[in-house]
């Protein structure tokens, strides 16, 4: 299946290749399938924070550090002067099916700004030349330089919240 209309269009400003590849459920099936290395691939993580919507990416050869992520987004919150999270938990397959309109799910762009969703991007990750990104569908994928994904999304939140798995 080809890359959403929506997608093509958000990416249309910077330069990116569209890889298709076989149907693949995980991160970590992605970067064998595709022949590379588990930390160049992004793992899209849907998230409730306080009730509140979030994507956030890390790498594929990580697992989310729950702990971590509050304390960075308390120390982000405490500028802002707002009150400190209490609850993250990764948000229900209905709440994504319901939000994000045109991707599959466990397939979903880490844009976040497609659906005015903040974006939480782990620091290791933005490390490697290239990134590879899911684009909507199990069977393609986006691999695109760290410096023009943050392009793509000027007000994501980087940090360091992941862990080895």
């Amino acid at each position: 299946m080809p890359i959403p209309k929506k997608l093509i269009k958000f990416l249309s400003p910077v330069k990116y290749e569209s890889l298709e590849h076989r149907t693949v459920y995980t991160a970590f099936d992605k970067a064998q399938t595709l022949g590379v290395p588990e930390k160049i691939v992004g793992k899209t993580l849907f998230l409730k924070i306080d009730g509140e919507l979030a994507i956030v990416l890390i790498s594929a050869s990580q697992i989310l550090d729950k702990a971590k992520l509050k304390q960075l987004i308390n120390t982000w919150r405490k500028k802002a002067k707002q009150k400190a999270v209490k609850e993250i938990d990764f948000a229900s397959e209905t709440l994504m099916k319901n939000k994000l309109i045109g991707v599959k799910v466990g397939a979903v762009p880490p844009f976040g700004s497609l659906w005015k969703i903040p974006t939480f991007i782990d620091k290791s990750l933005l490390k490697n030349p290239k990134i590879i990104v899911s684009a909507g569908d199990y069977d393609v994928s986006i691999k695109i330089s760290p410096k023009l994904f943050k392009k793509l999304i000027p007000h994501f939140i980087i940090g360091n919240f992941s862990k080895p798995r």
